[in-house]
């Protein structure tokens, strides 16, 4: 292995990531250092109540819409805008009210995902708007970003554009068997311009945008959602 590989490695394992032994392996958000109860410090919630729980033995992420308000951003969020973006915090906080209906977290020590696969696995619990699990990627210091969502009300998966403050679809597939209080996995595949949308293992949503894929990464949903999230994996391309 090269020098430079192991010293990304030691990087990642010291900002709260597991690594393996080899850099073209996944990488994992580790969550064994979290308080239970507590805004998790592996993700930087933006908009929305995110928090650290206890599921089955194992510590999960947990975004609550059960009190959810429109336009309710996290707290803190100038100083947590400030560590994602420095000097462009105020550009990317002029756009998080238009977002405020959808509740994301950023992955803070990615700061440009290319090329690769994130993948997570999640449980819709409660939420009579939405039960919505989404990958975030592609976001950047305007506020603009991707995401690629289920949703177990719906069944369906969704590839979203944020842009300038709207939302727009860029794809929709129908008939996505996505049960509530049953964990399913939800992963997104990069390569350039090329997107691909799995769920359970199964290919569904393919579509190739105008530009390439570029920005931070982290995790997404709407409304009322009330949801657990576990194993957020990101494996980057050579």
């Amino acid at each position: 292995m090269s020098t430079s590989k192991k010293i990304g490695i030691m990087i990642l394992s010291a900002i709260g990531f597991a690594a393996p032994g080899l850099a073209a392996e996944p990488i994992k958000i580790d969550l064994s250092s979290e308080a239970i109860g507590a805004e998790p410090k592996t993700l930087v919630p933006v908009v929305g109540v995110w928090r650290v729980e206890k599921e089955g033995g194992k510590k999960v992420i947990t975004v609550d819409g059960r009190q959810w308000k429109e336009g309710q951003s996290s707290a803190g969020i100038a100083d947590k805008a400030r560590a994602l973006y420095g000097e462009r915090y105020a550009e990317f906080l002029d756009r998080v009210q238009a977002y405020a209906y959808y509740p994301y977290a950023v992955v803070p020590k990615i700061d440009n995902f290319t090329d690769g696969e994130i993948s997570v696995r999640f449980e819709g619990l409660s939420g009579r708007i939405d039960q919505g699990a989404g990958i975030l990627f592609n976001l950047k210091p305007n506020g603009n970003y991707l995401t690629i969502r289920a949703n177990c009300l719906e069944n369906n998966i969704v590839l979203w554009k944020f842009e300038n403050g709207k939302r727009s679809s860029v794809k929709w597939v129908r008939n996505t068997p996505t049960a509530t209080r049953q964990w399913h996995d939800l992963k997104v595949r990069v390569n350039g311009t090329k997107v691909e949308g799995y769920l359970d293992g199964k290919l569904y949503l393919e579509h190739t945008l105008t530009q390439p894929v570029s920005g931070r990464i982290g995790l997404w949903s709407k409304a009322d959602s009330h949801m657990y999230f576990a194993d957020y994996t990101v494996a980057a391309s050579n």
